[in-house]
């Protein structure tokens, strides 16, 4: 079964998000501790774009999905990572239904989008494809990944969650308590009542559910909560943690 079937599904997934070591070595590595898929980080990991197209091909020969959050809500963004092999966006912030079917139209071909046609490029091997089959192919594949992080994404979580071409409400779990002014209160019942929202929207709209976790029993609470897509992350945190716990 392929990865968007898997994800139409709702099957378990795990992977990791990546912000520091953007070393070729990284896909590999994950790939043989079992990761399904990567989320480089663009937000605030200082990936740039060349970095991720070296990446992205790297990842797709070893059969690692590379997906690839972008900083903000911009066209470009969107469809310069596409091109450069991004299996899908991570795009963060949004707050509307509006915001989330611009994201949408900017990462499919027509007559779905407005993506800008070039082909025999990275995004597809090089390889000279018949235009109108591979558009498609790509507009059936394409993942989005709409981050719920801010009080207007909460509010709207419903409205979102029905577009047509979202895949998975992704929770931004340290903002989305910045925004609720109850930073870091991740026991707080307005974090939990918020997560449960979350997870109503996802559930009546055939959505997957994602978030990033950073210890074995946080991947059990939130698999417990419903959450199928679960990136362990930050690696610079989970290296400091393996390397103390060797030294101290």
């Amino acid at each position: 079964m392929d990865f968007k079937n898997r994800i139409i599904n709702s099957d378990q997934i795990r992977g990791a998000m990546i912000f520091e070591f953007f070393s070729p070595g990284i896909p590999l590595i994950l790939k043989n501790a079992g990761c399904d898929f990567i989320i480089f980080d663009m937000e605030h990991g200082g990936l740039s774009l060349e970095q991720f197209k070296n990446l992205a091909a790297i990842s797709n020969a070893n059969k690692i999905l590379p997906f690839i959050r972008i900083p903000e809500l911009s066209y470009n963004y969107i469809t310069r990572a596409l091109d450069l092999g991004a299996a899908g966006i991570m795009t963060p912030m949004v707050n509307s239904a509006e915001e989330a079917k611009t994201i949408v139209q900017s990462s499919k071909y027509p007559p779905l989008g407005l993506r800008g046609a070039g082909f025999g490029f990275a995004h597809d091997n090089y390889v000279n494809k018949n235009p109108l089959s591979y558009m498609q192919e790509a507009n059936k594949k394409l993942i989005n990944i709409i981050q719920i992080e801010t009080s207007s994404g909460l509010k709207n979580v419903e409205e979102i969650a029905s577009i047509d071409g979202v895949d998975c409400l992704w929770v931004g779990h340290f903002d989305l308590t910045n925004f609720l002014e109850i930073p870091g209160d991740f026991k707080s019942p307005i974090y939990l009542d918020a997560i449960n929202r979350i997870v109503s929207a996802a559930k009546s709209n055939n959505k997957s559910l994602g978030i990033m976790v950073n210890s074995k029993s946080e991947l059990e609470m939130y698999s417990n909560l419903g959450f199928n897509i679960i990136a362990v992350g930050t690696e610079m945190k989970l290296l400091g943690d393996g390397i103390s716990n060797l030294l101290n």
